[in-house]
């Protein structure tokens, strides 16, 4: 059903340059923030991607769908530094399947929707039929 492609002159290691969806549903995830169930917000950029993810994690499930469904992420991350690359990929590579990643862009900008917010990430995902 998805198709990662990666021409031979793509020289970054861990992404897909492109995901072809062949079949399916898609299933479009608005911009996930690293608020609990609880309504409360971890401290720390890692801490709160690993919440995001998880909310990702959580609204893939009720979609019927998993990361492995994740053809597209677009992560905007607060003041972003390239120091934090690192962190990030560590974080996120413990969800998609890092072999196979999405295609994907990270941006960084200067605010995001609420003060303390780090981090925001929206999704798209093919759900076979």
């Amino acid at each position: 059903m998805l198709e990662h492609i990666n021409p031979p002159e793509n020289r970054i290691p861990g992404i897909s340059q492109a995901v072809r969806v062949r079949k399916g549903e898609l299933v479009f995830l608005s911009g996930h923030v690293p608020y609990a169930a609880d309504g409360s917000l971890p401290e720390g950029f890692a801490a709160q991607l690993e919440q995001v993810f998880a909310n990702l994690a959580a609204t893939l499930a009720a979609s019927g769908a998993s990361f492995d469904d994740v053809v597209r992420l677009t992560i905007y991350i607060l003041d972003y530094d390239p120091s934090m690359l690192a962190d990030f990929r560590a974080v996120r590579d413990r969800f998609i399947n890092a072999s196979a990643p999405p295609a994907s862009a990270l941006v960084g900008v200067a605010a995001l929707f609420q003060p303390g917010v780090l981090v925001e990430i929206d999704a798209i995902a093919a759900v076979s039929d």
